[in-house]
């Protein structure tokens, strides 16, 4: 052995258990089978080991093996577009489907968190040829808990206020408070809304946020988390048992019409307020300047 192998070691180490700690399942059930989480453990650790290489090449001077790095970030675009493609395929089965938008973000997720570990790795390395192992460890703390800051990005809760209102209808048309939500003309189908359904009503906490929940793809991610975790009272075939979302436009509240198989209304809120915010949802319009 000589005088890297034990960097190189801890890196490796560092950086697999990075991605098996971000690699975890959460209400969202994604990912799930054995096969898929096997596939992420597995790139996490050649990223982990491309991650610990680097710093021993550029010491030897072996200045061709960085540009495994460039190869690398190929291969984690892959990882996205693999991710993509199979939420794609999987989103024409659910019952309330997550959306492009979503389905957008969580590919996103999956190729950033290859960077992450191989930036644990990296930083955990040097820290060990610099100075010594119990630097090393400190710094791969360090580095695993910003990883964990970077890889959590906002939620709903940060943004709006929830607040429960009790769906009616007036003649044909189904309401949450003053918004309106769809037409629904069968006497039992209109039993049925009542007698299942839950409203929510979206307070945006500032201008910037009303473009934000406005987002078609946002409030879809809004209708999947729900009815992830509470399940949804609709069978394919029955349009008027949709989960809808829908906006006032004076001032951009969003209603949330939901059917779901379990009648909790703290849990359901506590669901949409957990709902993340979509990068692609999100502008600041308050700070665009006009010119002249």
């Amino acid at each position: 052995m000589n005088e890297y192998t034990y960097p190189i070691l801890l890196g490796l180490i560092v950086g697999t258990a990075t991605r098996i700690y971000m690699l975890r399942t959460d209400y969202r059930q994604y990912p799930t089978y054995l096969h898929g989480k096997i596939i992420h453990i597995a790139l996490g650790f050649i990223a982990a080991g491309l991650g610990s290489v680097a710093i021993p090449s550029i010491m030897e001077e072996d200045f061709t093996a960085i540009t495994f790095l460039t190869v690398a970030a190929s291969q984690f675009r892959e990882v996205r577009n693999m991710e993509r493609n199979t939420l794609t395929e999987l989103d024409s089965f659910e019952m309330v489907p997550r959306g492009r938008t979503y389905i957008e973000g969580i590919a996103i997720a999956f190729e950033s968190r290859n960077y992450l570990v191989m930036f644990t790795a990296l930083v955990s390395t040097l820290a060990y040829l610099v100075f010594n192992l119990w630097v090393a460890i400190i710094v791969a703390t360090i580095a695993i808990i910003l990883s964990k800051i970077m890889m959590s990005g906002g939620k709903l809760s940060d943004i709006v206020d929830i607040e429960y209102v009790e769906p009616h209808f007036e003649d044909a048309g189904l309401y949450v408070d003053n918004i309106y939500i769809m037409n629904i003309g069968l006497p039992e189908r209109q039993k049925e809304v009542l007698k299942y359904g839950m409203g929510f009503i979206l307070k945006p906490k500032n201008f910037n946020v009303r473009t934000t929940i406005a987002n078609l793809g946002q409030r879809q991610a809004i209708l999947h988390d729900v009815s992830t975790a509470m399940g949804v009272f609709r069978d394919s075939g029955t349009p008027a048992l949709v989960p809808l979302a829908k906006r006032d436009l004076d001032d951009g509240r969003v209603a949330v019409f939901i059917l779901p198989q379990e009648r909790n209304i703290k849990r359901a809120i506590d669901v949409i307020g957990e709902v993340p915010t979509l990068e692609n949802a999100i502008k600041m319009p308050s700070e665009v300047h006009a010119e002249s």
